[in-house]
């Protein structure tokens, strides 16, 4: 242990964190910080309000964390001071653990809050006054209605994937969260995009913020793409030929509806795969044993929904596979940065039907190159073009357009003019 924490200090000794921290830091894994750590702590921990533009898997859990464990430790008082809001229960179980082994070394309490399961226990903790509350917005909001939880002491308010929070209407429940807490506290934001909704909600929360741009508006590099233009009856034959890939280890496959997810999952495991089911409808101890299974490699494929799968971070996925082609341009990107992660290799490949050509040509002026068409022998294949170089993409009723994320980039830039 001595040599990891030795290592742990030389990456982050810069950030002058407490001893406590560091053995934290290192039973946690890390040796170097990365790149939003690098850029957030110091002046999260001078009190500033920082907006980080950064997807699920930077490590941005521990560029918000060690700041406010940091401050926790510089004096005691009674809790609740820091509040963490989070879309999803997973995403907010995964914060809540990485913040436990980061604290492993102190006192300082966590309690996690969201609903699915019984308040019973949540009530239990909350009752012992814990410094950190991470919380989903609904559960919160009733609890603070019960008057089982006060925010009168938050020092700190963090909002993680807030652009997830718009996508599943969480502002209004946001908003009136905000209203309890004390006007006087420092904000960190954290989204992967800036829609006009977030950007209004980040000028009403933010004081002058420090802005952290590791967003990847394309992919990693460390991702191969490929289009499978294919009869959407066909679809499962090719997925199961995709499955039977030598290099694949793990996968998740998504898919537009809950049903289809549930579905999906079932075909799989009647023809021998370790397959599970991620979506909406189920219960949460059904959503963590799909999701620990997953993680412990008792299931090698994850069939999800976009929202059950936000918050996900499962670093050894070797494949992605868009069963049905994205929504938007943005979803395509967040969907495919489930692999490719820590410098491993990871493939994206998508099932594409005619229907699907606008939002392709969307995805392919984002990524500034055509993705490659792909075709298995003994599957169909369906004519599908590229874009030509001057196509403009059609608009498509529903969908964000391509143009949106100029409009991202633009709000980006703007705010670093004004930190």
């Amino acid at each position: 242990m001595s040599t990891n924490i030795n290592e742990s200090v030389a990456g982050f000794a810069h950030f002058n964190l407490d001893p406590a921290l560091h053995r934290g830091i290192a039973a946690a894994g890390f040796v170097e910080p990365r790149p939003i750590q690098t850029q957030a702590v110091p002046t999260a921990l001078e009190g500033r309000d920082v907006l980080g533009l950064a997807q699920t898997g930077t490590g941005k859990t521990a560029a918000f964390a060690l700041p406010v464990l940091e401050r926790l430790l510089a004096g005691r008082k009674p809790g609740p001071r820091v509040l963490i809001l989070a879309p999803t229960r997973e995403l907010a179980a995964q914060i809540s653990a990485e913040i436990r082994t980061l604290a492993r070394f102190t006192k300082i309490q966590v309690a996690t809050v969201f609903g699915g399961v019984s308040v019973h226990s949540q009530r239990k903790a909350l009752a012992s006054y814990p410094e950190i509350i991470v919380a989903c917005p609904g559960r919160l909001l009733d609890l603070m209605q019960q008057r089982i939880v006060r925010l009168d002491r938050i020092e700190t308010l963090i909002l993680d994937e807030a652009d997830h929070m718009f996508d599943m209407g969480f502002l209004p429940d946001i908003r009136r969260i905000l209203a309890a807490l004390p006007e006087h506290r420092q904000n960190l934001l954290f989204s992967a995009t800036m829609p006009r909704e977030i950007r209004a909600l980040a000028d009403r929360l933010l004081r002058n913020p420090h802005v952290v741009d590791v967003a990847h508006s394309t992919p990693l590099s460390t991702i191969e793409h490929a289009l499978y233009p294919v009869e959407g009856t066909r679809k499962l034959a090719l997925l199961e030929r995709i499955l039977a890939e030598d290099e694949l280890a793990s996968a998740i496959v998504f898919t537009r509806t809950k049903h289809r997810a549930r579905r999906l999952a079932q075909q799989l495991e009647r023809s021998g795969h370790r397959a599970v089911a991620l979506q909406g409808n189920m219960s949460q101890g059904q959503r963590d044993r799909a999701m620990k299974g997953f993680r412990t490699r008792r299931f090698d494929v994850l069939v999800a929904t976009d929202i059950a799968a936000r918050g996900i971070d499962v670093e050894q996925v070797s494949h992605v596979v868009n069963f049905d082609m994205p929504n938007t341009t943005d979803a395509y990107t967040h969907r495919i940065g489930r692999t490719g992660r820590s410098d491993r290799q990871g493939k994206a490949y998508t099932f594409v039907t005619a229907e699907d050509r606008s939002l392709v040509f969307q995805v392919e002026k984002r990524l500034g190159s055509p993705i490659p068409r792909r075709e298995v022998r003994g599957i169909e294949s369906i004519p599908f073009p590229q874009a030509r170089s001057g196509d403009r993409p059609e608009r498509v009723s529903g969908r964000r357009s391509a143009g949106a994320a100029n409009t991202t980039s633009r709000r980006r830039s703007r705010y670093r003019k004004a930190s």
